[in-house]
């Protein structure tokens, strides 16, 4: 299907019944039917996205597995990713930020520089991670991602199947229902390969200097940009404006 058929309304219904009642492999499956051009699943190795990895490489879909490599990312994170590569022997392509950006921020900024300001934090976000996002998206007609509901409000607003009117692609989240029991029990049955991180009180997982643990009891992305107050707590990669 071709995105440029967006009319938005009856487009997205019918997609959305064409998934409805599917499970999360078989939606995965269905809508890799229907969509014939470009797919792109992007993974941070978390547990979410390892499990959609599993579906895609184990019923051998056509979908572009892809990981942003920010540069500042755990070691537990770039072994989970040769783990994951090891066991299913596929490829998952690495998007890098640019050079010159990157150089130019830090040059300027410091290498800590968001910890200064949220819109340091964010510029810091757009270049390691929205433009090279932007890249692995060129010619894609649905993007794939591991966001679940109960991770946070924000993400509880958003629905399970959507159109980007700003990347004018469609996006679908397979687990967006699921709980992360579910996600667990899914991991360990499988024995589909996790970043070690998550034993040790990391749930949501991003760039080493902006991640921490977070404490039984507390909200899912507290461990994500803790030293800011409020806000969505969000990088921007899955913003609308």
């Amino acid at each position: 299907m071709d995105s440029t058929d967006k009319t938005g309304s009856m487009e997205l219904i019918r997609l959305k019944e064409a998934v409805s009642g599917l499970q999360a492999s078989q939606a995965i499956t269905k809508l890799s039917g229907i969509f014939k051009r470009k797919i792109v699943f992007t993974t941070s190795l978390g547990l979410e996205d390892q499990v959609i990895t599993d579906m895609i490489f184990t019923n051998n879909l056509p979908v572009e597995v892809i990981t942003l490599d920010t540069g500042r990312l755990f070691p537990e994170t770039y072994a989970t990713l040769n783990e994951t590569i090891k066991k299913y022997g596929k490829k998952i392509k690495i998007f890098f930020p640019g050079s010159d950006e990157v150089e130019k921020m830090v040059s300027e900024k410091g290498p800590f520089s968001f910890y200064y300001s949220v819109e340091n934090r964010l510029e810091c976000c757009h270049i390691r991670k929205t433009l090279p996002l932007a890249r692995a998206l060129e010619g894609a007609d649905l993007w794939i991602s591991g966001i679940r509901a109960d991770q946070s409000p924000n993400r509880q607003k958003m629905e399970q199947l959507e159109y980007d009117p700003v990347r004018k692609l469609y996006k679908f989240y397979p687990l967006f229902n699921w709980t992360l029991e579910e996600v667990r029990n899914y991991i360990k049955e499988r024995e589909v390969p996790y970043n070690p991180l998550h034993d040790r009180g990391f749930v949501s997982i991003g760039c080493q200097p902006c991640t921490r643990a977070i404490a039984p009891g507390e909200d899912f992305r507290a461990g994500r940009w803790w030293w800011e107050e409020g806000g969505k707590k969000e990088c921007g990669i899955h913003s609308k404006s």
